[in-house]
């Protein structure tokens, strides 16, 4: 059974059953809405049609009221009008797109926001290996419009029915349809994790955090002022490079000091100045660490984002154009791991913390069906299944020459490394290399269900045009061509990463479906979570999502219980996905009562 969700007249919402032309199940007023779905998810389990689940569902689980299923038409939307595989149910008409929807990854402008999900190749191994020293936003959201219409209590629910009628015949009529069934319900699902992650928020010990800023920063310093331990640095820089008065906080006055010095670098990440010997490099590498940690998780974020013994941040679902997540504000997709000690399981509760071993390189073996890079992972670490097949010498090559593969590196030790991959797993190197082509010439990619690259934006279409004229000089030549491999290293990752974000939804979206049916055979733990809210504090519940890592808080006496369905559940994913093809996806599972214990 579905139910449509939306206005119905002044202040009230109607629910209506797709199926059923007599008139709305119901009429209610927006503060009884809770309990009317209440009962209908005890006694008909519908999914639930919506607009966007980050309006609607925050408003219910305020009541203690969770829902099993439902269907984002804003998310679901962002997928089908711009999928390869609905193009042509697209050309043959139907219904037109609802105008209340908002603009999806291929309008205008999207496309330039689009490409920071994908790092440039030249900061690959910081991006992958050091995500301190990355220092672009790799996990921005798109801009607001692609995230949701700001008035979604006034979608009328006629129009919720007219745009999920359009959507259900573009699935019908595409290339894909059960992939596409299956992609929604994943995304769909994940909106509503999204929301729940939210409500139940991560336990967070103020006092720790507090803890390890004083260990790290000092005393809280006065407003406007600096810690001790960071105003100590930047004194022992200023001396180092012979700059009293330099700003080791303007990246031009500190690049203008450092080569004044005879550091003759091109960026401060710390990547790059540990390839310099001199003896401001250790303070000045000290000193943008704890930087960081005071301006991204200092006093003022506890501040903010601490409230009750939880963290709260807003995640955006499909955030990005790949389908990972972003969030809008808190920082949750980049915790350093020495606020991780503030992350404490409540009294009697534990944290189950599981992270999918090498996720994207066992993703890019079950697409191409590579059985031989299947293999290398099989029952062991990738990366060392590389070096047992005599593919490369050491782990650490191996690392390199997988990221080169996704990221197109074409030079250094990784485009040194990227054909003995191709040799040994040839079937893999040609699905990237193909993707690659494809983003060059500026056509789009698509994931294993169905979500397709943004096309890329008015800059690299012009510089294509003019390089292609009779007047054009090598310059524009070399311009358009360069443009054209920068996006063809973002289709070849788009194919890999998004499929791994599809790979981590049906996973997310096969525990909490677990995680429900434990809670409903097991007994009522001894203690609750009373800061997890009222729909939460009773039941085993996530807490944390990272792209291929989550956090589970648990009544301690169901601990192994959830850590064996958060092992099914990715077993499970890599059945939907892949089918019989024999790719395995290993987690490093851990029941801690802190997080920083996994690291430990």
């Amino acid at each position: 059974m579905r139910i449509a969700v939306g206005a119905m007249g002044p202040g009230r919402v109607g629910l209506v059953d797709p199926s059923v032309s007599s008139g709305p199940l119901e009429t209610v007023a927006l503060h009884e809405l809770a309990g009317v779905v209440q009962a209908f998810e005890s006694s008909h389990h519908p999914r639930w049609v919506w607009a966007d689940t980050r309006r609607w569902y925050p408003r219910l689980l305020a009541a203690g009221v969770r829902v099993d299923r439902c269907h984002d038409l804003v998310l679901a939307a962002a997928i089908l009008d711009h999928s390869t595989t609905t193009v042509a149910a697209r050309a043959h008409g139907g219904r037109p797109r609802a105008e209340w929807l908002p603009a999806g990854p291929s309008e205008a402008g999207q496309a330039e926001q689009a490409a920071l999900v994908v790092p440039a190749a030249s900061a690959a191994h910081s991006a992958l290996f050091d995500l301190d020293d990355f220092e672009i936003a790799t996990d921005a959201p798109m801009p607001e419009q692609a995230v949701g219409p700001r008035d979604v209590l006034g979608v009328p629910v006629d129009a919720v029915l007219a745009e999920h009628a359009r959507q259900l015949a573009l699935v019908a009529a595409s290339e894909r349809p059960g992939a596409l069934r299956l992609l929604l319900a994943a995304e769909s699902a994940g909106a509503l994790i999204g929301a729940e992650l939210h409500a139940a928020g991560l336990p967070w010990h103020r006092e720790v955090h507090e803890r390890v800023l004083e260990t790290e920063l000092g005393p809280r310093p006065a407003p406007g002022r600096k810690p001790a331990r960071m105003e100590q640095l930047a004194a022992e820089v200023r001396a180092m490079l012979g700059a009293p008065t330099v700003n080791v906080d303007s990246q031009v006055d500190l690049l203008k000091a450092l080569r004044g010095a005879g550091i003759q670098v091109e960026s401060t990440s710390r990547w790059e100045l540990g390839e310099h010997d001199h003896p401001a490099i250790e303070p000045l590498v000290a000193y943008k660490k704890l930087a960081r940690l005071f301006s991204a998780n200092g006093w003022s974020w506890l501040d903010e984002w601490i409230v009750d013994g939880r963290f709260r941040p807003e995640y955006v679902p499909g955030g990005t154009a790949t389908g990972r997540w972003a969030t809008s504000g808190g920082g949750a997709l980049q915790l350093p791991k020495n606020v991780r000690h503030a992350v404490v399981a409540d009294p009697g509760w534990s944290l189950v913390v599981a992270d999918a071993a090498q996720l994207e390189p066992r993703v890019l073996a079950g697409l191409a069906h590579d059985e031989a890079m299947a293999a290398a992972g099989r029952g062991r670490d990738f990366y060392s299944g590389i070096v047992g097949a005599g593919v490369v010498q050491t782990r650490d090559q191996a690392k390199v020459a997988i990221l080169g593969a996704m990221y197109g590196a074409t030079s250094g030790e990784s485009g040194r490394l990227v054909p003995r991959l191709a040799r040994a797993y040839p079937r893999a190197m040609a699905l990237v290399d193909r993707a690659a082509a494809e983003g060059e010439r500026g056509a789009g990619v698509t994931t294993l269900l169905g979500r397709s690259s943004p096309p890329p934006g008015a800059e690299w279409r012009a510089a294509q045009s003019l390089a292609s004229q009779p007047e054009a000089t090598a310059a524009d030549e070399r311009r358009a061509r360069s443009r054209a491999r920068d996006w063809g290293r973002f289709t070849r990752n788009f194919v890999v990463q998004g499929t791994a974000a599809e790979w981590a939804l049906c996973w997310m979206a096969g525990l909490r479906s677990k995680l429900v049916t434990i809670a409903s055979t097991a007994a009522q733990p001894s203690v609750a979570a009373s800061r997890s809210g009222s729909a939460f504090e009773r039941m085993p519940h996530l807490v944390y999502y990272l792209h291929d890592e989550i956090i589970v808080h648990t009544p301690t006496e169901l601990a192994e219980q959830v850590a064996g369905a958060v092992t099914d559940a990715a077993t499970g994913a890599g059945r939907l996905l892949f089918g019989d093809f024999p790719v395995e996806f290993p987690l490093d599972l851990a029941i801690v009562e802190s997080y920083a214990s996994v690291d430990a």
